[in-house]
């Protein structure tokens, strides 16, 4: 099997904490040349100096805020001085604030429209061109398993991911005569800042201790336990790799089995 990726340059998106972080750094660990690419530039520089480095290979860390689209392009367009083009796109962004759909506002949808499907789109044109010369691409998408099965109490983003995922399945079919995969992967329950706010909540509206509240979420996942960032990042970086040039268009749970739909 070729996990090899030595002389490829990644950008990894939300790679500051959590997923993000541990999908940047398996890919480093793989031989990539890895660009990190958040808001919070003390973080990014921690990251970028803890990424393994085999003596070749260049990390870099590209610093904008996902909520506004129009920045995050200029960042980048700035850094292609420097980095000219990209083998491997990693698409990922904190998600949107929990509630339900009926009640949300217009704005909401919005906001997260801009902050998930625009800038995944906006990036990924300004990066196939190279992907294309290469003859190598590998594009993946972090969503959620919403897109198979609606969250409860996620409105918006069970909305705005399914437009996400229907996205990725098009650039999917048009990109594959250029050697260019898209798929998407998608977290269940993982040890996160995020999973954190989420239990916290929960335990709060159910007047349950997080002790409570965490073991009523593992029961319904049949491994019984929550997964680790590292976990979700080993399947990223196997898509990102030359053995998986035949998978694309797919959206991958990797959730322990909580997902109930095929």
């Amino acid at each position: 099997m070729d996990l090899n990726l030595k002389n490829k340059n990644a950008l990894v998106c939300g790679s500051s904490q959590g997923m993000g972080k541990a999908i940047a750094v398996q890919l480093a660990k793989l031989g990539a040349n890895v660009t990190l690419f958040a808001r919070n530039l003390n973080n990014l520089n921690e990251v970028k100096s803890a990424l393994a480095n085999n003596g070749s290979q260049e990390h870099f860390a590209i610093c904008a805020d996902f909520a506004d689209p129009e920045y995050v392009s200029r960042a980048l367009d700035e850094h292609l001085t420097v980095v000219s083009n990209f083998h491997i796109l990693i698409n990922n962004t904190g998600g949107p604030a929990p509630g339900p759909a009926n009640t949300a506002d217009s704005s909401a949808f919005l906001a997260a429209f801009n902050q998930h499907l625009i800038n995944n789109h906006q990036i990924t044109q300004k990066l196939i061109g190279g992907m294309k010369a290469s003859g190598y691409g590998r594009i993946i998408n972090v969503i959620s398993t919403s897109v198979k099965q609606p969250l409860p109490n996620l409105g918006v983003s069970n909305t705005v991911r399914g437009a996400v995922a229907s996205w990725a399945k098009t650039m999917a079919n048009e990109l594959g005569p250029f050697g260019i995969t898209v798929n998407n992967v998608l977290p269940g329950a993982t040890n996160t800042a995020r999973l954190d706010a989420i239990i916290k909540n929960k335990a709060a509206a159910k007047n349950l201790t997080i002790a409570e509240m965490e073991q009523e979420e593992k029961s319904i996942i049949p491994m019984r336990r929550f997964g680790e960032a590292e976990e979700f990042a080993d399947a990223c970086a196997f898509l990102a790799s030359p053995s998986a040039g035949y998978i694309t268009g797919v959206s991958l749970p990797v959730d322990g089995g909580r997902t109930s739909c095929l």
